[in-house]
């Protein structure tokens, strides 16, 4: 393993020893008894690739369309909150080393930088959205959005509330401590107390189409796991689902994405494109993603942990260390383009024991 690749793999342990406790521990934690956050990058490294050999793979190009627009590789920054507290550049660090290297950015809607500086480091950006109660609520933050130039907007689906966490003993609770300027700087004075804007418990179909048609903007819907729902999207408008169950912060025991993955992907059909994130660590993961139908794959976490290491350097690095090791997973399974990946993934998904 090279010097790059071992960095990468060690920057969860860095990032926690440079990090205050209570936003080392939120970044980290998921729901309850963090069994979903705990199985999501062991779901990955369960499955088993069947090679493909006799191919040529001189040239590999990993590239792929991403709401018209070509992405070198299939691998995009997921949102995160409370960058600043991990570095003092926070959004706009992360926003400059995935412009530099060409990449794709999605940005929390609780971003603690405002929209224009993000847009103005030239990055690729989507915003993801919640949406309250009153919906009307949140037309200011979007405009803002679209104004400094996204390209879409992420609706999450699943946090009608958001999902318990537990408190290590003595450590404070993160919000107790973390300064409130750092972060939700995009939303109006006074939202939090406005009635109506609690996150809405009555999401629908039609927030897809609404969501779409005020904006003007492509809708992907992030935290779908199963078909049925994914088909419900799309018959709204959606342009892309995007399988995820929230870094497992949301619902505990909800079910590893790579096991969610091939339904969503066979219920949608072509018909949108479909993406995954939840426990995505190495190249190896981002080309199982492809191998099992996804478009592109999200990353977060190592994202944060990268930032607190070495901020927009870090940032850099790992996304290059990450399209290295795609592009060798790619070549050692004899897929020179994504389409060549489709049948890679043994058909029981296991090794044989």
């Amino acid at each position: 393993m090279g010097d790059d690749a071992l960095w990468v793999a060690s920057l969860a342990e860095r990032a926690r020893g440079l990090l205050p406790e209570p936003v080392a521990d939120y970044i980290d934690q998921g729901a309850r008894d963090g069994i979903s956050t705990a199985e999501a990058a062991a779901a990955w490294r369960r499955l088993r690739l069947r090679p493909h050999v006799l191919r040529d793979t001189r040239v590999v190009d990993p590239s792929v369309t991403v709401l018209g627009r070509a992405l070198d590789v299939p691998l995009g920054v997921a949102p995160t909150t409370l960058q600043r507290a991990v570095h003092p550049d926070g959004e706009c660090a992360v926003a400059s080393a995935v412009a530099e290297v060409g990449g794709l950015l999605v940005v929390s809607s609780n971003a603690g930088t405002p929209f224009a500086d993000i847009g103005a480091t030239g990055v690729r950006w989507w915003v993801q959205s919640y949406l309250p109660a009153d919906r009307a609520l949140a037309l200011p933050l979007l405009a803002r959005a679209v104004d400094a130039g996204a390209e879409a907007v992420v609706l999450t689906l699943d946090t009608p509330v958001v999902g318990t966490k537990y408190a290590r003993p003595g450590v404070p609770v993160v919000w107790d401590v973390v300064d409130p300027a750092l972060l939700r700087v995009n939303f109006d004075a006074g939202y939090a107390e406005a009635p109506g804007s609690e996150k809405a418990l009555d999401l629908g179909p039609g927030d897809i189409t609404w969501l779409g048609r005020t904006t003007g903007l492509p809708v992907v819907v992030k935290g779908v796991l199963r078909g049925d729902d994914a088909v419900r999207c799309v018959e709204a408008g959606a342009a892309a689902v995007w399988v995820s169950n929230h870094g497992g912060r949301q619902l505990d025991r909800a079910v590893a994405t790579t096991g969610a993955l091939p339904e969503v992907v066979a219920a949608v059909d072509g018909r949108a494109e479909v993406y995954v994130d939840g426990g995505v660590r190495t190249g190896l993961d981002v080309a199982t993603a492809l191998a099992l139908g996804a478009s592109t794959a999200f990353a977060g976490r190592p994202v944060l942990h990268a930032l607190a290491v070495s901020g927009a350097g870090g940032v850099r690095r790992w996304w290059q260390e990450m399209a290295l090791q795609t592009v060798e997973a790619l070549r050692l399974c004899g897929a020179a383009t994504v389409a060549d990946t489709r049948d890679l993934v043994a058909p029981d998904g296991l090794a044989s024991l």
